[in-house]
């Protein structure tokens, strides 16, 4: 369950919340279950934030810190995240239909393509000539 403070000041103003994060460090977030269908979160510092099982859909994350984030289960379905931060997010099971990743960082996601394997192809491309790694 969100914590109720930590949900009205990050829906009045991105900015406060900022600044809020900026003095208070040692605050981890508690957004999890949180509804911000279709928010404007652009550039928000959510990193370490918990957001498991939140509705983010539709919403705008362009340009947020999400890194180490917990979005477990979160509903992302056709959010905006180009150009956000997702360094070692946990996005196991986020419904990431839609979603538009365009130069978001995605170093060590936990979860990400979880069970999915690499194409023959890019293995090849890997191995040089004669079976040769490069």
């Amino acid at each position: 369950m969100a914590n109720r403070k930590h949900l009205a000041l990050l829906r009045q103003d991105v900015a406060a919340w900022n600044v809020w994060r900026c003095k208070n460090p040692q605050v981890r977030p508690n957004l999890s279950g949180a509804t911000l269908f279709g928010a404007n979160l652009y550039g928000a510092n959510l990193r370490e934030a918990d957001l498991r099982g939140a509705d983010l859909s539709y919403a705008n994350l362009c340009g947020a810190d999400l890194s180490q984030a917990d979005l477990r289960g979160a509903d992302l379905f056709w959010a905006s995240l180009d150009d956000a931060n997702l360094t070692r997010a946990s996005l196991s099971y986020a419904d990431l239909r839609g979603t538009s990743l365009s130069e978001a960082g995605l170093t060590d996601s936990l979860g990400w393509l979880s069970g999915v394997t690499r194409p023959v192809t890019v293995e090849r491309q890997e191995m040089g000539a004669g079976g040769v790694a490069r």
